[in-house]
């Protein structure tokens, strides 16, 4: 899990999120482009960062990417991204319940 905490490391460090859910979803993309044997380079990613306050999805995720940049670069194929606010957290779960 070299990549997951790398990833996890990074964020954590850069976002101080309030929630941080790393999948590995590596196993959907076996036999696929970019697809690595051993796993960890197809990940889905939701934070919930203060720092995403006043700020576009567009925004949101060239924080993400700039963080990650070293990963991108070298291990990570594919990187899906859900970033919200902590009031936007929070309006989801209230709608889930």
């Amino acid at each position: 899990m070299q990549v997951k905490n790398a990833i996890e490391t990074k964020l954590t460090a850069g976002l101080s999120p309030s929630r941080l859910d790393i999948e590995d979803q590596s196993h959907r993309h076996q036999g696929h482009a970019g697809a690595h044997p051993e796993g960890e380079s197809h990940f889905h990613v939701t934070i919930v960062s203060a720092a995403f306050e006043g700020k576009s999805a567009v925004a949101r995720q060239r924080l993400v990417y700039d963080l990650l940049a070293e990963e991108l670069r070298s291990r990570v194929h594919a990187l899906s991204l859900t970033t919200l606010t902590p009031a936007e957290a929070s309006a989801r779960a209230t709608l889930n319940r």
